[in-house]
């Protein structure tokens, strides 16, 4: 590899989180690329996972699809390989889940499939870049993500619960956002749902089911956008017989830039 390729802040970070430098959530690293969600599948579910995504565009936006058995994915980034660029991931066998690695070699086959779904990181930086507050960044945790009531549309066997995560903030900045996150569709768009957190079955904001709680000030309403961890929802629900997933918050991070997402 190229001494210029590496100073490229998004192959910096993936190496490091490759060495095991980096083992934590990717909130804040290499600002400005993007980064994704992450599920891999067999091929034997791959084509019915994909038309999941196309119904299902606001928690699912694919950003690739890898052919079966190959780790890297030269539309995201040089010198990328999947088994490992990754600070966590989460392994499931019939919807269960077996084990949490740092690295997935031992468990890679000729027959995954793997696809990178887009991740709301993207329009955070256009919100902070406007002035919009983002209270997970404020307070240096993993933003909280729930499971709701809302169905997903269903394709071939997987089916299951829209997941959202949550940004708190006051209805002018909340006005805002829906105008700034609109712009980024490849990344969930704008919101699905504000205020009444149990209008779609969220019963405590304290106690999401993935990432951290944060605080919720006087006079803010929490704003909910579609998630991209809604793959393992729906995992949980079909549960295919074998399946990885990055662990919530630990990312893949990408060449792409945020900027270039935007619609307009």
């Amino acid at each position: 590899m190229s001494i210029a390729l590496q100073t490229l802040p998004s192959v910096a970070a993936r190496l490091a989180i490759r060495r095991g430098d980096h083992t934590g959530p990717t909130a804040g690293l290499a600002a400005g690329y993007v980064q994704g969600n992450l599920a891999i599948l067999p091929a034997s579910h791959a084509d019915d996972f994909l038309k999941f995504c196309v119904r299902n565009p606001q928690s699912c936006p694919v950003l690739a699809v890898s052919e079966p058995g190959e780790t890297a994915l030269p539309a995201l980034g040089r010198d990328l390989d999947i088994r490992c660029d990754v600070p966590g991931y989460r392994v499931f066998r019939d919807g269960e889940l077996i084990a949490e690695p740092e690295r997935i070699d031992p468990f890679w086959r000729d027959d995954l499939v793997t696809f990178v779904i887009g991740c709301s990181f993207s329009f955070e930086e256009a919100l902070l870049a406007d002035g919009v507050p983002v209270r997970h960044i404020e307070q240096g945790c993993n933003v909280p993500m729930y499971r709701t009531n809302v169905p997903t549309q269903p394709a071939g066997p997987f089916h299951g619960p829209l997941v959202v995560s949550m940004r708190p903030m006051l209805p002018a900045q909340a006005i805002r956002a829906i105008q700034i996150t609109s712009r980024f569709p490849s990344v969930h768009g704008a919101p699905v749902h504000l205020g009444d957190p149990a209008l779609i079955g969220i019963a405590d904001l304290a106690r999401p089911d993935y990432g951290d709680a944060v605080e919720i000030r006087d006079n803010e309403i929490p704003v909910f956008w579609a998630c991209g961890v809604t793959p393992q929802s729906v995992i949980a629900a079909t549960k295919p017989p074998f399946c990885i997933t990055h662990a919530p918050g630990k990312m893949l991070i990408t060449d792409l830039l945020n900027a270039r997402l935007a619609a307009l």
